[in-house]
Order: C-alpha cells, then structure tokens, then sequence
C-alpha cells in the first residue's frame, strides 16, 4: 500500500509558514534567530505535545549524543501562561529530557510568542519531520487540531505537509477496537495493516492472525479481500433430513409437481411449484375432489368484479 510522505523539506516549508518567513527548515530558522539559554527545572512539557510514548533505546542513544556534544539545535518554547518565569516546550521535548538524563543544568531555547493552535500544529509537524510519532499520536494530534481549533482536513493538509487522504485515513485508525490499538503502539501492526481492517465485522481476529504469521501490508489486504468475499456469499442452505425429502416426493408425484416442505419452529409451509394455468388448474382439481371447474384457476388470477371468489373447495 503505497501513499503520499512527502519528504522533511515539504515538512519545514509547512513549519516556516507558521512563522511567517521563507526559511525552509526548523535547523534554518533556529540560526537566524537569537538563542539563550534556560535552566532544565524552567522548562515544562507542552500542553500540546502529541507524542506519548518515548522509546527507552532511542533515549538512552540521544542521552549519549547528548553527553558528548550537548544540545545542537535548540528547543523552541513559549512563555508559560502560569508562570511567568517558566517557558513551556513546544518543540524539542526529547532534548530536554535527555538533558536532564545526561546531567546537564542548562539548554538553549529559542522563545516565541505562539497561540495554542500554532504551538500544536509545530509540535505535530516535527515528530511527523522525524517520524517519530506512532500513527494513534498523529491521528489524535490531528483530531484536536480539528475539534479545539476548528482545523479543516485541507487546512491540516497545507500546515502539516501530509495530502488530505492520508490525514483522512490515519484519524479513521482512532475507531479501531483497544486490542488493536495496542498492536499499533508496540509496532506489531503497521498503519498499513490496520487500515486494511477498518471495514471488517470481526478486525481483532485477522489482527491477531496477522500478528501470529507475520504477514505483509500486502498479504493482509489479500486476506481481507478473500474474508469480505466469504462474507458476501450466499449461506448454504442447511440439507433437509431424509424424512422431509421422502414426504416431498411423495406429495410431487401424487400430484405431478414439484413441492418443497419447510419445517419452522414447529409450523411450516408447503409449497407447489408450476410453470402453467393448466399445471394449477389440475391440482386445484386433485384438491377439490376432482370435481372443481376449471374456470376457479383463471377467476383466481383473474377476479371478475361482478362475480363473487369462489372457495377452492366449491363443489360444482
């Protein structure tokens, strides 16, 4: 399954009209502005920060880097609304925890006065720029942006450097089950393959055979394909009992017609299958003791106003 992931650069230039300036890159924009530095206990996690989960070997190798050469670019913050002594990170939260993991006491930030939406929609684009948030986090990040700030998809489109399809499709991820979900988290499931299960009755069972045999994006829509086609498929019909199929050519060949009995709960119905008047006529005769004209037929299919229905079991 192929989809549009345009590239960092397409991502930056989203960034940098946030800004409002022609600077490509959030490193670019760092260098042309002045940086200071703040100390760790100052900063706080950002209100809008999508990501959840940090990867422990990820950290502990970003806490090394950090150790080594300190902190590169820094972290873009705002003034906390709270506190007007602490700043409230709006990119870069991951530095600032390996930071305080590598024991360094202070870390430079770049300060910008940002309102929610924008701080959101930042946060969101550099760990898409990184690819560093799992689908349910970009799904929610875009969800917020759509219901607190009354984003469009086609706006999102625009800000965040991702087409209108594949934001479409990763907040459809947010409507699968728990079980699945957590199979995203842990990487067991690609968003791939739980964009394939979106339209199955029963998702958690493919899921989990997906995650048994270790199939591809592409095994997985052919498995889904082949599981909508069986449940498209007529059921078969259940083998009537020896007994109701003897009872059934015995009624047709005293009557000369084919007829089919169906039993349910306790009652049924019978049914004489013809393919002419005449077939009807004749068992309507057979049914009145061979005595019923053979006009009752038509006046069945045919009723006359002026005259009255005649009862199958008129005698003439």
């Amino acid at each position: 399954m192929n989809e549009e992931r345009p590239r960092g650069r397409q991502l930056g230039r989203g960034l940098s009209a946030l800004f409002g300036e022609d600077t490509e890159d959030y490193a670019e924009l760092d260098a042309v502005r002045q940086s200071k530095t703040v100390p760790v206990g100052y900063l706080r996690p950002g209100r809008f920060q999508p990501r959840r989960n940090f990867d422990d070997a990820q950290m502990d190798s970003l806490v090394q880097s950090v150790r080594e050469q300190g902190i590169l670019q820094p972290l873009l913050v705002r003034r906390d609304r709270d506190d007007p002594e602490a700043y409230e990170i709006v990119a870069g939260e991951r530095r600032w925890r390996a930071a305080q993991l590598a024991q360094l006491h202070e870390v430079p930030v770049v300060v910008k006065e940002l309102t929610d939406a924008s701080a959101l929609e930042i946060a969101l684009i550099e760990n898409i720029q990184r690819q560093d948030l799992n689908p349910l986090e970009e799904g929610e990040g875009y969800k917020r942006l759509i219901e607190e700030f009354e984003h469009t998809q086609d706006a999102l489109s625009r800000a965040v450097g991702r087409s209108r399809s594949h934001i479409a499709n990763t907040l459809r991820l947010l409507n699968l089950s728990k079980s699945i979900k957590e199979m995203l988290v842990t990487g067991d499931l690609t968003a791939g393959h739980a964009r394939a299960l979106l339209n199955l009755d029963d998702p958690d069972k493919i899921a989990r055979r997906i995650v048994k045999q270790g199939l591809s994006v592409r095994q997985t829509e052919r498995l889904v394909q082949q599981v909508k086609s069986a449940d498209r498929a007529p059921a078969a019909k259940p083998r009537k009992d020896p007994d109701t199929v003897a009872l059934e050519k015995d009624l047709s060949d005293l009557l000369g017609l084919r007829v089919t009995v169906n039993f349910r709960d306790g009652g049924g119905e019978l049914v004489i299958h013809y393919k002419a008047l005449e077939q009807l006529d004749d068992v309507l005769h057979k049914l009145s003791y061979g005595k019923a004209p053979t006009i009752v037929a038509h006046t069945l299919l045919r009723p006359s106003p002026t005259l009255p229905r005649p009862s199958l079991l008129t005698r003439s």
